[in-house]
């Protein structure tokens, strides 16, 4: 139980003598007398925790104050901001910086701090201001009611939330509303309100919890059921709607069915009063109810400079609530009112958040299509890749709002369904180190047996991160998530809960997603065959134990701490460095895990390493190679009387999946910093090692190419004679996998270049600088723009760089590539654009300005009402019943005389195909045309919607919309 915070109240300081330059002065004349209430109020997690003070000035006006206070218990200031922050043992002193120092009587200011604590956090008993103790009585927690949501409900169900809060001896600091017990918005502005959108047939808790400006709290509480849907629902089209200050805009209702009479319809708001509806009613009938009637959605022009959202509730007797989200478009300078790509940017916002992208536990599918196969093999699975662009593009929202309970929200979903809990993870802590077990070239050369005799080197951050957090879990994503739970696994083997922990790639370069076998993430035998899925992949000497294991994709992660990195910098802009503090104490956490990316697989020396048994087991850093590898994973006994796990990096490394801007940020912005103590030199390490991987693999056109390994083939082989070499890394032009090749996709570029632009932008580094300065032109000159635009799609490689020399490095005069396909893949093009966006506005490049607005352009010509796309012929989906073919390698390999069972029944065995165990997919509205194609019918298209390219669109907007205002 948190320890409530007291404001303690100075007395009148009795007068003393005080020496100025020589004179005696009575010391009421020379300095003002104080008079101070200090507010200290913690969000508390783990081991960590976030303060928030509030002094305010009670007294005479100062110019200058330091706040002094000692902890009761062990916990330490890690980062702090708006003041100058120093401890000695438990003492911790703040000294006002520049523009904050100055307090006129009843003025406040704001300032706060990161720490660790172990155990409980006991706050302050104390605070002093300029050397003079703070009273006054203990503070008296804030009052909230939580109105009954007005039903019946049907799903799909929009329910509105609205909750009334007052706090007696102070303010209001925040409502947050939960649902069934999960954080879904944070309202920081009165009337405090929320809808929950979508909500499947099910019974509902929901609470309202109240913060004062103390951190003191108190919930309300309230429950409702939705129904399976009966009947006709009302449409509101759009669903969500943005509208330029001092303007308005049209939604229209109408029904889904013909009414039996007539429909009165009643429109009420909740949230910025500066948005209203007209008229306040409306009546669908049996004649107009397809055709619908329009309301006026408007927004007051007023003096702020930020936008407002509120949400409109359109309300019927006998039908569901159905919500329409609308978002103020700014248009005040200066301030930055918005401008034409600020409002495509809220528009595609409110896309991605009405249209299908989000489960009911609020989780981001990978799209809102489900027949879909590429790394994901259905739609309505997620990556961590979706959930760090779901970060960022909150991190975006916020900048644009200012409200940044949306971004802490997303972290908030994040952590509990794709961030393994301590229950999924439950031996992380125990002791181990995994065997080695060597990766082949073909699936059919697998399960690889364990080989105990081959030496494995020491793990050497599992101590000091045990030892900074006080646990053994691992903080970091998994990369896939089965969210409706479509295979059937739920949580270890219990079949229904969702979203579910599972996994495919497990055997090789040369597996591609149409030879994967998917499976539990905790494999408890449940399902499969005698040994779950283990015996498909490794093979051991004794039976298998049942245990769970995770793989972490580094990228994703690293794109999470990109994000928050952008979140603390536009919310310091803002004033609003506390509203997103706790949140980017926990990206500079997973930074701290992200450096197991930085190893050798089997934490072998790096450089020349031949020869599994040969190759020399690493001890500390020296099995680093410190680049952003392609995984890192982590496993361990699901009986937890075993009590054994195991931790691996990898030696594969890939130009894009490489993140300098991440790695500059982790050492450079305090409150990113990790706490472990050789966090920071690591991430050093690597910001300067991930430039000059770039800088080797640069083609003489410009183009990055694949990158290297430690781990030739996987099995630490031996190289063609003559390969190059990174480090003692050999060259790899497609590392990681071969089925596509891993570096022919232009999207790698797109997204690993954007990174090295936001660095330039951000930093000016003159390395950044010199790879876009090539690389720009280069994918300039293979871009067309206009109604027929395209942008490189597939690239063909030759040649190799030359051996690193860091110390005289050389062009690579023999590595060449070669665009071979050009397309309209509408997220690679907007991360493209964001790239040229970048770089133009640091460099004032005319030609990089104008291809990102081009590309822009062509994009929103190809809005519709989901979000932007376009057609995509899927030629590879003849794969869907190829069955194993010994001669090409090709098809779903299961080994002869190995059986077992899809958790839904479909068998597993030689000779079955990718659909036969994924028989869901012919219950697919999509499948038809797929079956139509396999029987001999035409290659089969598709409009897809992907979470991570609507993001990536809509950021796309807002960057130009941020760096270029004037257009």
């Amino acid at each position: 139980m948190r320890d409530r915070a007291r404001r303690r109240r100075l007395a009148m300081v009795a007068a003393t003598a005080l020496a100025v330059g020589g004179v005696t002065l009575p010391a009421g004349a020379a300095q003002a007398a104080p008079a101070c209430d200090v507010v200290y109020a913690t969000n508390d997690w783990n081991t960590g925790f976030t303060a928030n003070i509030t002094i305010r000035n009670l007294g005479d006006p100062i110019n200058g104050w330091t706040l002094t206070f000692a902890f009761p218990g062990d916990q330490r200031v890690t980062q702090g901001w708006s003041a100058r922050w120093s401890q000695s043992g438990n003492q911790v002193t703040a000294t006002n910086e520049s523009w904050n120092g100055s307090l006129g009587t009843g003025a406040t200011t704001n300032i706060g701090f990161n720490g660790s604590h172990s155990g409980s956090n006991p706050k302050p008993t104390s605070f002093a201001v300029n050397g003079v103790t703070c009273g006054g009585a203990p503070q008296q927690p804030p009052t909230v009611a939580l109105s009954e949501p007005n039903g019946p409900f049907e799903a799909p169900a929009d329910v509105p939330l609205t909750a009334t809060a007052s706090d007696p001896d102070g303010t209001i600091s925040k409502v947050e509303f939960y649902r069934n017990g999960l954080l879904v918005n944070t309202d920081t502005t009165a009337p405090y309100g929320y809808t929950l959108e979508d909500l499947p047939a099910g019974s509902y808790t929901v609470q309202a919890k109240a913060y004062d400006n103390a951190n003191l709290t108190a919930t309300a509480e309230r429950s409702f059921t939705v129904t399976p849907a009966s009947g006709p629902v009302l449409v509101a089209t759009p669903s969500a709607v943005s509208v330029a200050e001092g303007g308005s805009s049209a939604v229209r209702l109408t029904l889904s069915a013909a009414p039996s009479g007539n429909v009165p319809v009643s429109l009420t708001r909740s949230g910025d009063p500066d948005i209203t509806v007209s008229p306040a009613s409306v009546t669908l009938t049996p004649s107009n109810w397809n055709t619908g009637v329009a309301v006026t959605v408007a927004a007051a022009e007023d003096a702020d400079t930020m936008g407002g959202t509120a949400t409109l509730t359109a309300s019927a007797t006998g039908y569901a609530p159905l919500a329409i989200t609308a978002t103020e478009i700014d248009n005040d300078t200066p301030g930055g009112g918005d401008n034409e790509y600020i409002e495509r940017f809220l528009a595609q916002y409110g896309k991605i958040k009405n249209s299908g992208y989000f489960s009911p536990e609020g989780v981001p599918y990978h799209s809102i299509e489900t027949l879909i196969v590429e790394a994901p093999d259905h739609g309505h699975q997620t990556t961590s890749e979706a959930f760090s662009f779901w970060l960022w593009l909150e991190a975006q929202y916020g900048r644009v709002t200012q409200n940044w309970a949306p971004f802490n929200n997303a972290w908030t979903v994040m952590e509990k369904y794709i961030i393994p809990s301590h229950a999924d993870q439950p031996t992380a802590g125990a002791a181990g180190t995994p065997q080695y077990a060597a990766e082949h070239d073909l699936p059919n050369q697998y399960p690889s047996a364990l080989e105990p005799s081959v030496p494995v080197g020491q793990d050497p951050l599992r101590a000091e991160l045990q030892s900074a957090y006080g646990t053994g879990d691992i903080y970091g994503m998994h990369w896939l998530l089965d969210v409706d739970n479509v295979y059937g696994y739920g949580r270890c083997g219990d079949g229904t809960t969702r979203p579910a922990y599972i996994n495919t790639f497990q055997r090789g370069t040369q597996e591609s997603v149409w030879e994967t076998v998917p499976q539990p993430s905790c494999d408890t035998f449940a399902h499969g065959g005698q040994y779950g899925y283990l015996d498909l992949f490794i093979k051991e000497s004794n039976a298998p134990a049942k245990q769970w294991k995770y793989t972490n994709a580094p990228d994703a992660d690293a794109r999470a701490v990109q994000a928050a990195y952008w979140a603390l910098t536009w919310a310091k802009e803002q004033g609003k460095a506390a509203d997103v503090a706790a949140t980017v104490a926990k990206a500079a956490k997973m930074g701290d895990y992200l450096r197991y990316a930085m190893f050798d697989k089997y934490f072998k020396k790096i450089g020349n390493c031949v020869g599994a048994s040969t190759c020399s087991a690493g001890t500390g850093k020296d099995s680093a190679h410190y680049l952003m590898s392609w995984y890192y994973a982590w496993g361990g006994a699901y009986e937890t009387n075993q009590n054994w796990s195991w931790r691996i990096g990898s030696s594969h490394n890939h130009f894009g999946y490489q993140n300098p801007f991440a790695a500059w940020a982790l050492t450079n912005v305090a409150e990113l910093k990790p706490k472990s103590p050789t966090a920071v030199d690591d991430w050093t390490k690597s910001f300067e090692r991930q430039l000059e991987f770039y800088t080797w693999l640069q083609s003489a056109e410009g183009g990055i190419a694949g990158g290297a390994t430690n781990s030739w083939g996987g099995h630490y082989g031996q190289p063609p004679a003559g390969t190059s070499t990174f480090y003692g890394m050999y060259y790899d032009v497609d590392p990681v996998y071969n089925d596509p090749p891993s570096n022919q996709w232009f999207g790698m570029q797109a997204w690993s270049m954007q990174r090295i632009a936001e660095l330039y932008l951000q930093t000016g580094n003159a390395r950044a600088k010199a790879l876009l300065d090539k690389w720009v032109p280069w994918a300039i000159a293979n871009t067309t723009l206009g109604a027929n635009w395209s942008i490189p799609s597939d690239m063909r490689w030759t040649g190799q760089p030359n051996t690193w020399n860091p110390s005289n490095p050389q062009p690579n005069t023999n590595l060449h590539v070669e665009v071979t396909v050009k397309g309209q893949d509408v997220g690679v093009a907007a991360a493209y654009a964001r790239t040229l966006i970048a770089y133009g506005a640091k460099s004032g490049n005319a030609a990089a300005k104008n291809t990102a607005k081009g590309l822009l352009d062509a994009l929103h010509a190809a809005s519709d009402t989901q979000g932007v796309s376009t057609t995509e012929k899927r030629g590879d989906y003849r794969r869907f019943d190829d069955v194993y073919d010994a001669a090409t390698g090709q098809g779903l390999y299961v080994p002869p005389g190995w059986t077992g069972t899809m958790a839904n029944g479909d068998a597993i065995a030689a000779g079955k195909s990718f659909v036969d165990i994924r028989s869901f997919y012919k219950n697919d509205p999509a499948w038809p045309k797929v079956q139509a194609y396999l029987n001999g019918g035409p290659e089969p298209t598709f409009n897809y919607h992907r979470f991570w390219a609507q993001a990536d669109v809509a950021m796309a907007y807002a960057d130009y919309g941020r760096l270029f205002p004037n257009g």
